[in-house]
């Protein structure tokens, strides 16, 4: 279920006007601790490992599982519960502080099992998985015991830290001991990972920071990258009071490191320490900022008003060194790369956008919490599954911070299970006692397992709402669950899904021009969606004047002397088209492509199901090659009626023209050979101007030439492309004419 906004004034002004701030620690219904982090250009992400199990007077951890957060505006979390649950996974002891990094859509961790006993590493398409190995060649560990690689000597085989850096490459990172046990620079290991990332190249290498002082290195080794330098933090000893996070800076992830100074120190405020006996910290870049992620005894120690929530056995007030809290403060940078020392607030960092509550959300997606609890239920290989369980008969909350309701919300939904009657949930502005927007009077369900959508009315919510607060009343604790909520509004609009461009549906049999993929539609989620581009910039647009085909697409389109065609396609991007089948059967495809090298690859599916294998395309020789357009095929199954066509591309670099089906299996090319779209070539004499990129599609240099070859001549003897990594691509401004170019050293 998605509940949906029309883009509003106030949701373009997001970030203005929002005002709020957020209050550490992220979570306060639950112990969590050695946070990492990581982010994409929609969301902030924290794994946690989790106090939860230790009992009220524990004297050492007890740790079995990763939970999993997320933010858009650094404010309100979602809190997905136990992602990962060392108890149901066979093979692994226990689960204490790991690294998460996410590339291309897919999220890694890496984690230490057994506390010691080797690293793990495991992928899944969203933080809330489903998790599975990443490690291949039939091992079940990376690194240590039943791994590929052994630890390498470091005393303590824990502590793992993943980063991924912009090519794509991978390094894992783990190790720690006693300072004084060790050479003080022995004391991590890092290795390089092949592009699968699932195996590493060579072993393993110790770390080495020069220029170190006093203060030593001890665990949590962390690698994360700001304006092309690499920085490698750590938490330092025990020996000279509570242990910094300290840091050494690099031009090589493998390092050696150069130390220069303290990114946190023990977490205090006002003459206080939140802290304890230990630190951990994850960083990440996110929307133009940078946040370090950390944790401290902020609920345990009561601060700032914090109720001390019971341990896991029901026993209140829990040994403050073993029941841990996780909190997140912005990162600042000086001007020759160096970093401030992190201030720890109660506040936290401040909002950055507005919050849209006209969407579908997990019960916990709060900026704070009072009189709550939780509960997991994880299962191997599915979707983290996280309820809100409220002590209902008390005071019991979540708090939602800046929201943006537009012209006015007109509805509430929840999902939840009750097990009582005049179970509610009222909706305030301001306070938990504040302005009354509505009452949603919950349905008995019977059992607090099965669950029901219940709907009320509200008023009175419209514009940016500061303080919006979901509070539970009932007779009796714990007899509600809440899976998830949204709001509804007078502003809101149904999605419009996508539909074929010029409103005609492609027949089949029969030609698909590749440029004309369906009108996206409006609206959320992924049924609007018609095509999938890895960057925003429409490599094409130069060949068309400067104006693309299909604007604020990015889609890469270019003019030839025939026509358009979509090129400069990269793996995982994709194009959809609306199709009327005429009737079932078979059918032999045929796609005009073209190539220069021998990555490019597609497959076709109808309906998210595959009607082809993969596709290579051959490599074109001559100096035309993403000029001269040849066929491919492949015998397809179709079902009549219409359908959803998608194109995606799973190898690099080819262009493709059109897509035509014909009716039979090893039907021939109803166009003949003669007629295929001819190459387009430049007048010999006549100048062109020529521009180079690089992998990621930034431009490198210009300069005029009159052919490609001649480009291609130029572009070698120029001294900037010793500059440029792998491959670099030069385009004819004039055609839109593609070569590739392999830097050589």
């Amino acid at each position: 279920m998605k509940l949906l906004k029309n883009i509003t004034m106030f949701g373009m002004l997001a970030g203005f006007g929002v005002g709020a701030f957020a209050d550490n620690p992220i979570s306060t219904y639950h112990y969590l601790a050695d946070p990492g982090a990581a982010a994409d250009d929609e969301y902030f992400y924290i794994i946690t490992d989790s106090d939860d199990p230790a009992p009220y007077n524990s004297g050492s951890y007890e740790i079995f599982a990763l939970y999993g957060f997320r933010s858009k505006d650094m404010q309100n979390w979602t809190d997905f519960g136990i992602i990962y649950d060392a108890r149901k996974v066979n093979g692994i002891g226990a689960i204490w502080a790991s690294g998460i990094a996410v590339h291309d859509g897919t999220f890694y961790i890496v984690f230490p099992d057994g506390g010691g006993g080797g690293i793990g590493y495991i992928k899944a398409p969203g933080i809330d998985g489903p998790w599975e190995n990443a490690v291949g060649q039939g091992k079940d560990k990376l690194v240590g015991g039943r791994g590929i690689i052994g630890c390498d000597g470091v005393s303590w085989c824990f502590d793992p830290g993943i980063f991924i850096d912009d090519d794509g490459t991978t390094y894992v990172t783990w190790g720690g001991g006693e300072s004084n046990s060790r050479p003080n620079t022995d004391n991590f290991d890092i290795v390089k990972l092949n592009d699968a990332k699932n195996a590493p190249v060579g072993n393993g290498s110790h770390v080495k920071v020069n220029n170190l002082p006093t203060r030593k290195m001890l665990e949590a080794s962390y690698i994360h990258k700001h304006k092309g330098t690499y920085y490698f933090s750590y938490s330092t000893g025990w020996q000279q009071g509570a242990p910094t996070i300290d840091y050494g800076v690099s031009d090589n992830p493998m390092g050696p490191y150069t130390w220069k100074g303290t990114i946190l120190g023990d977490p205090s405020m006002n003459g206080r320490s939140i802290n304890g006996n230990n630190n951990h910290h994850g960083i990440a870049e996110f929307k133009g900022h940078s946040y370090v992620v950390y944790h401290d005894r902020r609920i345990a120690k009561g601060h700032n008003g914090l109720e001390v929530i019971p341990a896991d056995d029901g026993k209140p007030n829990p040994n403050e060194g073993y029941h841990r809290s996780v909190s997140v403060d912005e990162m600042f940078y000086n001007a020759d790369g160096t970093i401030k020392q992190v201030v720890c607030t109660n506040e936290g960092p401040e909002q950055i956008e507005n919050f849209d509550p006209y969407d579908w959300y997990p019960a916990l997606t709060s900026s704070k919490q009072k009189g709550v609890r939780s509960r997991s239920n994880f299962v191997q290989g599915k979707k983290a599954e996280h309820v809100l369980l409220p002590l209902s008969s008390k005071e019991s909350w979540l708090r939602v911070s800046g929201v943006d309701f537009g012209t006015a919300a007109t509805g509430f939904t929840v999902e939840a299970a009750s097990a009582a009657d005049n179970n509610k949930i009222e909706i305030r502005t301001g306070s938990a006692t504040g302005t009354l927007a509505g009452t949603c009077t919950l349905k008995n369900t019977g059992s607090k397992t099965v669950y029901a959508e219940t709907k009320c009315e509200v008023e009175g919510l419209k514009g940016i709402v500061k303080q919006l607060f979901l509070v539970f009343k009932g007779d009796k604790d714990s007899t509600m669950a809440v899976k998830a909520w949204g709001f509804e509004g007078s502003g809101t609009t149904p999605p419009e899904p996508q539909k074929p461009f010029g409103g005609k549906a492609w027949a089949i049999p029969g030609k698909i021009e590749m440029e004309n993929f369906d009108e996206p539609g409006s609206g959320r989620g992924s049924e609007i969606k018609s095509y999938s581009e890895n960057d925003s910039e429409d490599h094409g647009a130069e060949s068309n004047d400067g104006k693309s085909y299909r604007e604020g697409t990015g889609v890469d389109i270019y003019k030839k002397a025939t026509g358009y065609i979509v090129g400069y396609n990269q793996a995982g991007e994709w194009l959809e088209y609306t199709v009327n089948v005429e009737k079932e059967g078979d059918y032999t495809m045929f796609a005009a492509v073209a190539s220069g090298g021998t990555s490019g690859s597609f497959k076709l599916s109808i309906d998210d199901k595959d009607i082809t294998e993969e596709i290579a395309v051959p490599k074109n020789e001559g100096e035309d090659n993403f000029d001269d357009y040849g066929k491919v095929n492949a015998n397809v199954k179709l079902t009549a009626g219409e359908h959803i066509l998608r194109f995606t591309v799973t190898g690099d670099w080819m262009d493709i023209d059109y897509i035509q089906f014909v009716e039979g299996k090893d039907a021939k090319d109803p166009d003949d050979q003669t007629g295929i779209r001819q190459s387009f070539r430049m007048n010999a004499n006549s100048a062109g101007t020529f521009d180079v990129f690089d992998l990621t599609g930034k431009k490198v240099a210009s300069f005029t030439a009159r052919s490609m070859a001649e480009a291609k001549k130029l572009w070698r003897e120029n001294a900037q492309m010793q500059k440029v990594q792998g491959i670099s691509v030069i385009r004819n401004r004039n055609n839109g004419m593609i070569a590739k170019v392999r830097t050589t050293r």
